[in-house]
């Protein structure tokens, strides 16, 4: 259909591997990106639309298409006029009355074509509809010319409305964003701008209000409801110290929160820029159908042609007028505006339906990769677990337990790790003035350091076999995790610590065996462990032990026998394996922003359930799309058909264009609706 005239100076990323671009002002102004309502070139370098989510209500409301109104109404009174009454106005006043009404409908239209022709750009959906209408009018055809430049633009009309309800989930998130925020300044309350505010700074949230800025709970306890982050309703208690993200809404009482990201780094704004240049990244059925459609414009111009002056050859009497009827029959439902406005709408569809599930796919071509996958890897921590440690047992030799925990703890404090925050957690106030010195990180193994002059060494019994440290076998037996510890390059104990394997997790695994698909957990955590997560949950392959390069090797050597895989992590060390899947999805609410950035899609309330939905949501999109490509097809065929043989007129030609691009958006929007199993 019909777009509107482009705006100048936006970039473009057509290529399903395109980069991700960030800038915090594009997400406040233009999250949809083109439609792709306007045939893309071979190489795919003109201009794309974008659609202004700011602009006024006003320029939506039907008042706004008086013209197409008005060119309705006249075509309306005519043809009752010459139907009803058997009445017609004499030459030359209904060629002015209908070259008005013409007008009034096409202006846009004639105007996109002749744009086009400056540029010797003769094949587009403009042209084809100017020449077939125009050459109408040339063999006294006015009211068929008229219907069909009317019927052409109201269809248009309606695939705004459709795009503009697709895209309202997603527009919601500029919503969630507040444009004022309250700061404690100098034992002042200032309310100013959230782009003003620094780290570390004191914001103010009261009762109701959004959270505008990330930070951690300044406040001994609140409850926010994270909904819009996370797509879950139930109120989530945090404790001082706490992670708090911008977008979440304060329940109770005036909470306090130290920020400590900038407005344009908070995670909210990364999700927007997702979001925004998600429709960038075009699917690779999208870039066919835009190939596609470059190709078939110039052969059906070059078949009109044909219809138009072959019979001269093979008919006697040549009517021209009949032929030449034909031919403008035949362009008429060969535009192929069914195909380049349905199908981007529908992969648009399946972003904002994901996007309303808490999840969020970095492009449209990711979809399509979903319907793909027949084996799901994941990590353990943070993904099937909650990453939520617990020190269950102290043992400690050669050295008083409580002297072992401090000096762990205050290792350990130096990393952002679980299972670190759970040893500084169990330490509390035994931990206050005590500072480790010279850490460094052993990738894989633990952390090393100096306490109190002493040189301590925590981590897995991998770090302790690498300093040749001997430490008791039963050390190997145990099942849950251990931080095993060495001061002085002599063995001092261990802590061991449990994690929790999420509520959904089971149900997960359950839900990807369904649909056939393998599932193999990969962890740094000792095989014993591992063992025991994936016969809780019954995942088919286990593997424990394995450091970040580990789980690359893994990944690809499942990928280099032959299957197609999504990556599901949420650490640092995931976001190699991230970027080498087929998929690679991060867990958003624990996830590390490293990852997050790898990821192409993205679970913001951490449920391992979500992963199926993300499955689930590729396939119905796919379904939709692959049914608006046949529909629009067969029904373009059989009628082009029935035009070069007469059967069909205009009136039936823009009828069978118009319904079919109607039925496909539709169908399209009709992705919006669906709820997953």
């Amino acid at each position: 259909m019909m777009q509107k005239e482009k705006k100048s100076g936006m970039a473009e990323t057509t290529q399903p591997d395109a980069p991700i671009k960030t800038g915090e002002d594009k997400a406040e102004v233009n999250i949809i990106k083109d439609t792709d309502r306007e045939l893309k070139s071979e190489d795919d370098e003109e201009e794309d639309e974008t659609v202004d989510l700011n602009k006024p209500a006003e320029e939506e409301n039907w008042l706004s298409h008086w013209p197409l109104l008005t060119a309705l109404a006249i075509l309306a009174v005519m043809l009752t006029l010459e139907f009803g009454f058997k009445f017609q106005p004499a030459f030359p006043i209904n060629l002015i009355i209908f070259s008005v009404a013409f007008l009034l409908a096409g202006y846009n239209v004639l105007g996109m074509a002749w744009r086009k022709a400056r540029h010797f750009d003769f094949f587009n959906e403009f042209f084809l509809m100017s020449v077939a209408t125009l050459g109408a009018f040339s063999i006294g055809s006015y009211s068929e010319g008229v219907a069909v430049m009317v019927f052409y633009s109201i269809g248009e009309w309606f695939q705004d409305a459709a795009v503009n309800k697709a895209k309202k989930s997603i527009k919601a998130l500029l919503d969630i964003r507040p444009d004022k925020v309250t700061v404690i300044r100098d034992g002042k309350t200032l309310v100013t701008n959230p782009k003003e505010i620094k780290i570390d700074e004191i914001i103010q949230i009261k009762a109701g209000e959004k959270v505008a800025l990330d930070g951690e709970l300044y406040s001994d306890e609140a409850t926010f409801n994270t909904a819009a982050l996370t797509g879950e309703s139930k109120p989530d208690t945090k404790r001082k110290g706490e992670t708090v993200l911008a977008g979440m809404i304060n329940l109770d009482k005036v909470s306090e929160v130290q920020v400590k990201s900038l407005f344009k780094d908070s995670k909210l704004s990364k999700i927007l820029e997702m979001v925004q240049d998600a429709t960038a990244r075009k699917s690779q059925t999208q870039l066919f159908i835009s190939r596609f459609a470059k190709i078939y414009t110039p052969i059906v111009f070059a078949l009109a042609l044909l219809v138009c002056f072959a019979p001269y050859l093979f008919t006697d009497p040549y009517n021209f007028h009949q032929w030449f009827y034909r031919a403008l029959v035949f362009l008429v439902i060969s535009c192929p505006c069914a195909l380049v406005v349905s199908i981007p709408l529908g992969y648009f569809g399946g972003i904002g339906l994901a996007s309303r599930n808490g999840i969020l796919f970095k492009g449209s071509n990711f979809l399509d990769v979903m319907t793909t996958i027949n084996t799901v890897i994941m990590d353990k921590t943070g993904t099937l677990t909650k990453g939520v440690f617990n020190v269950q047992e102290v043992v400690a030799e050669g050295i008083d337990q409580k002297e072992l925990v401090r000096i762990t703890a205050a290792l350990e404090s130096n990393s952002t790790h679980p299972i670190a925050k759970a040893v500084v957690i169990y330490a509390g106030d035994t931990l206050e003035g005590l500072k480790a010195k010279d850490v460094e990180e052993v990738s894989g193994h633990g952390l090393k350091g100096t306490v109190d002059g002493k040189t301590v060494l925590a981590g897995n019994t991998k770090l302790l076999k690498k300093f040749n440290i001997a430490y008791p076998s039963k050390v190997d037996q145990l099942v849950d995790t251990v931080v095993v510890v060495a001061v002085n390059e002599k063995y001092a104990g261990y802590l061991t610590i449990a994690d929790e394997i999420k509520e959904d997790a089971k149900q997960a695994i359950e839900q990807m065996h369904s649909l056939k698909i393998q599932t193999i957990m990969l962890s740094g955590d000792k095989q014993a462990v591992v063992d025991k997560v994936a016969k809780l949950l019954g995942i088919d392959k286990a593997f424990g032990d394995l450091l970040p390069d580990g789980k690359v090797e893994k990944v690809q050597e499942f990928k280099n026998a032959g299957s197609r895989i999504a990556f599901v992590g949420d650490g640092v060390n995931d976001a190699p394996v991230v970027a080498l899947a087929d998929a690679g999805i991060a867990m958003g609410g624990l996830g590390s922003d490293a990852t997050i950035e790898t990821a192409d899609i993205v679970i913001q309330n951490d449920q391992p359930s979500k992963i199926t939905a993300a499955i689930q949501i590729g396939r119905i999109t796919k379904r939709i799309v692959w049914q608006n490509i046949t529909i629009a097809m067969v029904v373009k065929v059989i009628v082009l058909v029935l035009g070069a043989g007469g059967v069909a007129n205009l009136w039936e030609a823009v009828i069978a264009d118009v319904g079919v691009a109607l039925l496909a958006i539709l169908n399209a929007v009709r992705i919006q609706k669906m709820k997953l199993k």
